[in-house]
């Protein structure tokens, strides 16, 4: 790998000269344009466009606005003369019965609907029910020959009912060796989970919620379940796992209890290697009543076409969609998602439009996609990578922006997956001339690397960036840069309260991510490097160059 150093160099020269000796520089604006990024989140973000949720007519704005945007600042259409990449999904809307039925004997139990459980289908079908479905504990529901661990062995699981934990073994210990000890695998996603579950031919899959392992409290799972789910379109006369959900950490320990079993031991079996499968002698009744369509929703996608190596691309990547309307919160029922992810794409429109505006081209094609039905399982990059506009062996890196810093501006350049490629090594080249760090992801337990539109591009071999200042805040230190993190988590996101005030946002930080990106993505479309996986990564090429 080669890194334009001189780049750098210079960069950071023109940079220093321009501040007094010993002072920092107050303007970073070289290249992107902050009012850009404020124009284009304040928009995006404005209930007009519903939430920007697929199907609806917040979706209709949204991309409609992208791509008038798109062509007035000059971006070629990227798609056979089009900014559309039609991405065909299903929506489901399931509406699950008010009441889950435990019965072991002649007892029963009865678990409410949002407090104790959530649960949907992704089947095309009007009715999906569990009826009295044998329940199995079955550790973290992970079967994996990479780590030689399968919690379904031993038993015929077809037709029955699996209780599986969220995240993986590794996670609580002290053995970083160990999985990967707090940092999550793939195979601690629910997303994993539920594709396992089809794999096994299982009835239902219930995964237990418990926050810290999880990386988000109960209520996201009831508003990011609830309502309408996208998802790719399915062979509707395969019948995968019908009924798929969460039960919250105290209705568990319930059910175990009910079951004769201890929620704790099982939790501690199940976390060494050799674990089975353990039968809970109870049933569980559930339903879902659904009504299906067919539908296409849109990635928007626009380039720069590259002056000496054209046919190799560099990819931008930020998701318009958020969840739309859903449950009101203190008379609100609008989820605008400023953060989430208004920023992204605010502020990758502002790159592409620096990058436009540059007085030469680069090198290779530089592209810009936004993509959709991301808060809905990552679809519209999964789509894309399955159905790629451009060669995939082709592609060299994927720059993804997701819920980018609105809290000014940050010492550290936080990367999510870090260690993974060289992408890391470009970015730090970077960093260096805006007098910042790197550090790795701080909460690896949460799986951030597994929860954003990069994770595509990584399972098809393209090496990603996804970072942001995080951290270590500039002027008021670290412990106000973790605060407002908790702050959001907690209070706004995925509720309707995340919201853009430009009183209470401070983009400067954003600005400088933003540069980051901008700078990143210019040095390796101007050379003929192409990042790799770094030793020890789960990743690699798929076609070597």
């Amino acid at each position: 790998m080669k890194i334009n150093y001189l780049y750098a160099f210079v960069l950071f020269f023109l940079i220093s000269s321009c501040t007094e000796e010993g002072s920092e520089r107050t303007s970073f604006d070289i290249n992107v344009d902050g009012k850009v990024i404020q124009t284009h989140l304040s928009e995006l973000s404005k209930d007009y466009y519903e939430g920007r949720m697929p199907f609806s007519t917040g979706e209709e704005r949204t991309v409609a606005y992208i791509e008038s945007e798109f062509k007035k600042m000059g971006l070629e259409p990227a798609n056979e003369g089009s900014y559309i990449q039609s991405v065909p999904l299903v929506e489901i809307n399931s509406t699950p019965d008010e009441k889950m039925l435990i019965r072991k004997g002649n007892k029963n139990l009865e678990f409410d609907l949002n407090t104790d459980f959530m649960i949907h289908t992704e089947r095309q079908a009007n009715r999906v029910d569990l009826k009295d479905s044998e329940l199995v504990f079955c550790g973290f529901g992970i079967n994996s020959k990479e780590f030689d661990w399968n919690d379904y062995e031993g038993m015929d699981l077809k037709g029955k009912t699996a209780v599986v934990l969220v995240n993986d073994p590794g996670f609580g210990g002290e053995d970083e060796s160990f999985f990967k000890g707090n940092t999550m695998t793939y195979f601690g996603r629910w997303t994993y989970k539920y594709e396992e579950a089809d794999r096994m031919g299982l009835a239902g899959l219930i995964i237990i919620h418990e926050t810290a392992s999880a990386g988000y409290p109960w209520y996201v799972v009831q508003s990011s379940w609830s309502g309408e789910q996208l998802g790719l379109k399915r062979d509707p006369n395969k019948l995968d796992c019908g009924i798929k959900g969460w039960i919250h950490l105290d209705a568990a320990k319930e059910l175990f209890e009910f079951a004769g079993l201890d929620l704790g031991e099982q939790i501690r079996a199940s976390r060494k290697k050799g674990f089975k499968p353990v039968a809970m002698n109870a049933s569980i009744t559930a339903g879902v009543n659904a009504v299906y369509r067919e539908d296409v929703s849109k990635n928007v996608v626009g380039m720069i076409k590259g002056a000496n190596q054209p046919e190799e691309y560099v990819i931008y990547t930020a998701h318009w969609d958020h969840i739309g309307i859903s449950q009101a919160e203190n008379g609100d029922s609008i989820y605008n998602g400023a953060l989430d992810n208004a920023s992204g794409t605010a502020t990758v429109m502002a790159i592409a439009k620096a990058m436009v505006e540059a007085p030469q081209l680069p090198d290779r094609s530089v592209v810009f996609l936004m993509v959709t039905a991301e808060e809905q399982g990552l679809l519209g990059s999964e789509y894309y990578v399955e159905n790629p506009i451009f060669p995939i062996a082709s592609t060299v890196c994927n720059l993804n922006m997701d819920g980018v810093n609105p809290h000014g501006r940050m010492k550290d350049v936080t990367i999510v997956g870090y260690g993974q490629s060289e992408m890391d090594d470009y970015a730090e080249a970077v960093a260096k001339t805006q007098d910042r760090y790197i550090l790795a992801d701080q909460e690896p337990e949460k799986g951030y690397f597994f929860r954003s539109d990069h994770f595509n591009f990584a399972k098809v071999g393209i090496p990603p960036l996804y970072a942001e200042g995080a951290y270590d805040h500039r002027a008021k230190g670290k412990s106000y840069a973790l605060k407002q993190k908790e702050i959001y988590n907690k209070n706004n996101y995925h509720r309707p309260s995340d919201e853009y005030i430009e009183s209470e946002w401070d983009i400067d930080g954003m600005l400088e991510d933003a540069q980051l990106y901008y700078d990143v993505g210019l040095n390796i479309a101007n050379s003929k490097d192409w990042p790799e996986w770094k030793e020890g990564s789960e990743f690699s090429r798929k076609v070597k160059n």
